[in-house]
C-alpha cells in the first residue's frame, strides 16, 4: 500500500499566483501584448480544474510550483546569462511533463529581451491604483 498526500487549495491558490505573475510581470519585459495575447489563445500555462486534479499530489504541486518560481527568478534577473539556460530548459520541461504547456527555451527569451522596445503593455500591473 502507498499513501499519497493531495495538493492543497493554498497550493492551487499559489500556483496560479504565479502564473498570473508570469502573465503580469515576466511576459510584458520579453513580449508585445499581441503574442501574450496569441499564449493566452493556446492556453500557454493555463490550467484548469481537470489538470488541477492531474497534478493532484502533494509532491506534483510542490514541482511545478519550483519550476515556475525557478523560471522566475531566472526571467527576472537584470541580464540573462546564459548559465541558466540549461537550469531554465528543464524546469520549463518539467512543466511540460507536468501538465502545463509552456513552449519556450531560454534562448527565446534572450532574443526576444534584444528584440522588444520598452513600451507599456495592457498585461503589466499599475504602478499606482487610484484609492475611492
Amino acid at each position: 500500500m502507498k499513501i499519497v498526500f493531495a495538493s492543497t487549495p493554498s497550493q492551487e491558490q499559489e500556483i496560479c499566483e504565479l502564473i498570473g505573475h508570469i502573465y503580469s510581470n515576466i511576459f510584458p519585459l520579453y513580449f508585445t501584448d499581441d503574442e501574450i495575447s496569441q499564449f493566452e489563445q493556446l492556453k500557454v500555462l493555463h490550467i484548469s480544474k481537470k489538470q488541477f486534479d492531474e497534478i493532484g499530489t502533494l509532491k506534483d504541486a510542490f514541482q511545478v510550483m519550483t519550476s515556475i518560481q525557478t523560471v522566475i527568478s531566472i526571467l527576472e534577473s537584470t541580464e540573462l546569462n546564459e548559465q541558466y539556460a540549461d537550469l531554465f530548459n528543464k524546469n520549463a520541461a518539467n512543466l511540460n511533463e507536468l501538465g502545463l504547456f509552456f513552449p519556450f527555451e531560454f534562448e527565446q527569451f534572450e532574443n526576444a529581451k534584444t528584440m522588444k522596445p520598452m513600451m507599456l503593455s495592457i498585461y503589466s500591473k499599475a504602478d499606482n491604483e487610484l484609492l475611492i
